[in-house]
């Protein structure tokens, strides 16, 4: 008997967990997992005295993990001087392989393992290919990932070196998500997909307890997520929920959707379509159809948040700028949030006399430096 269960997004029709189900059967939305409140049998991580994480694994003790997570957070003393406000960064590229994506597959990877799952497929423009390889190899499970054939090298040869089989695409980052899912179907394996699994938000919530723990009931009332699924946008959320669920938090902050110009199906001003995706160096928010758009968008209507999208020339400058200001070497993707936060600043949409947190999501290190 689970101590949860599948709940669609969009309908709310309920389901019994299983490796398969990534949808729901009628209307076709996404999956969250719902706890069943109370139960004496919850599964939970312990964040401090009365805090704890509800977490869909058996017991804390079938976690799959690499050491991800408790990152560091900085004050950005010179950015927050020349944007006139107070800015923290938490430095999420610290995670085993390099980016904020192990939180969600330490869980993704330990659920399915628990389920008795030996064999996967997952798609990625990177870093999530990295990290699912990496997890999956310490957990035993055979996992083949998709991944653009213009994904930086870097990231491409860390998928390999972990022993799992990389399937390169030509195309765009949607179609390599259409050939994995052709593969998993066709081979009748598990399509363990980050966009997609319940699982994954449930290890990226993480990420929203630690800042509690960072900053106590007080947390920054402003921050800014580069967005692509939205997986960590999503997890932080539903961290705060959480939390203020159980009368922890003060105000619940404002999160903010930040996206490359180049594709925003979800910060665009004007109707998206597909056609309209063009190159981008913020490669980690490439996405041109996130499965749970309609969840990111309302996540913004309720936190008061915004959804703003910068160019690539501002990604390029924010990625020397954290680098020459603050020593912080981020991926361009990164830098995105930070392009971001300037525009929401000019804009007058961040109030100068509250405080803002950035997650530094992927490292320098294992992207393409711009030229």
């Amino acid at each position: 008997m689970h101590h949860y269960r599948f709940t669609c997004t969009k309908c709310c029709k309920n389901y019994v967990p299983n490796a398969l189900n990534l949808r729901c059967e009628d209307c076709q939305g996404t999956l969250s997992v719902q706890y069943k409140f109370p139960t004496e049998q919850m599964s939970s991580f312990n964040y401090g005295e009365g805090i704890s994480m509800p977490i869909p694994i058996p017991s804390p003790s079938d976690l799959v993990s690499l050491g991800e997570g408790n990152t560091p957070v900085l004050k950005l003393s010179k950015i927050s001087n020349q944007l006139d406000l107070e800015i923290y960064a938490k430095l999420e590229f610290m995670n085993p392989t390099g980016s904020f994506k192990d939180r969600g597959t330490s869980m993704m990877i330990s659920a399915l393992r628990s389920m008795g799952v030996s064999e996967i497929v997952e798609d990625s423009s990177g870093n999530a290919g990295a990290s699912v390889a990496a997890y999956s190899s310490k957990a035993e499970i055979k996992a083949h990932i998709f991944a653009p054939s213009s994904a930086p090298d870097t990231k491409l040869n860390q998928i390999k070196v972990y022993g799992s089989v990389l399937h390169s695409i030509d195309g765009s980052r949607d179609k390599t998500t259409e050939a994995a899912e052709a593969f998993a179907k066709e081979k009748k394996a598990i399509y363990a997909s980050h966009n997609l699994s319940p699982f994954f938000i449930e290890g990226t919530k993480s990420f929203g307890y630690e800042i509690f723990n960072d900053f106590g009931k007080e947390i920054p009332e402003n921050i800014i997520v580069p967005v692509g699924n939205g997986s960590l946008f999503l997890g932080i959320w539903k961290a705060i929920t959480e939390l203020d669920t159980q009368n922890l938090i003060g105000t619940k902050p404002s999160l903010h959707c930040i996206q490359a110009v180049n594709v925003n199906p979800i910060a665009s001003p004007v109707p998206w379509n597909i056609s309209q995706i063009a190159p981008t160096i913020a490669g980690g928010i490439a996405v041109g159809t996130p499965p749970r758009k309609s969840e990111v968008r309302k996540v913004l209507e309720e936190s008061n948040g915004f959804a703003n999208s910068v160019t690539e020339e501002s990604i390029k400058e924010w990625q020397i700028n954290l680098a020459k200001y603050e020593g912080i070497f981020c991926e361009p993707t990164s830098a995105a949030a930070f392009a971001g936060l300037e525009n929401l600043v000019n804009r007058n949409r961040i109030d100068k006399a509250k405080r803002v947190l950035i997650p530094v999501t992927g490292s320098g290190l294992k992207d393409a430096f711009p030229e």
